[in-house]
């Protein structure tokens, strides 16, 4: 069982940053790929991110591409989502994921864009 706390969420303006944190628990964080998650009011969560066990691959949805940026620290056991320039249209509950042969969740944090 891997537990995910994530933080960071919060109420910014159009044209603001975030980084969204998250923490893994246990000592399989390093071997498998995490993600980030999001869904937005009334709609299906969609894949925002994506990165590889050791950092060296990532991957974007074409709407965030060159305004967020992934990242993690092994030795922390924690993602990143970075969040730059943001929009009304990224207002959404962010969620982190364990991608191994199990897949586990965190509890969400919300993101709104609003002026």
């Amino acid at each position: 069982q891997v537990r995910l706390v994530e933080s960071g969420g919060g109420l910014v303006q159009p044209g603001g940053s975030l980084r969204l944190s998250c923490v893994a628990s246990g000592s399989t964080f390093r071997n498998v790929f995490m993600r980030w998650y999001r869904q937005p009011p009334g709609k299906e969560r969609e894949l925002v991110a994506t990165i590889s066990s050791g950092g060296g691959i990532t991957n974007y949805l074409d709407s965030v591409k060159g305004r967020f940026t992934i990242s993690r620290d092994n030795a922390k056991n924690t993602v990143y989502l970075q969040m730059n320039n943001l929009k009304p249209e990224d207002t959404a509950v962010y969620y982190c994921c364990y991608w191994g042969s199990s897949v586990y969740w965190g509890q969400g944090t919300q993101v709104t864009v609003s002026s």
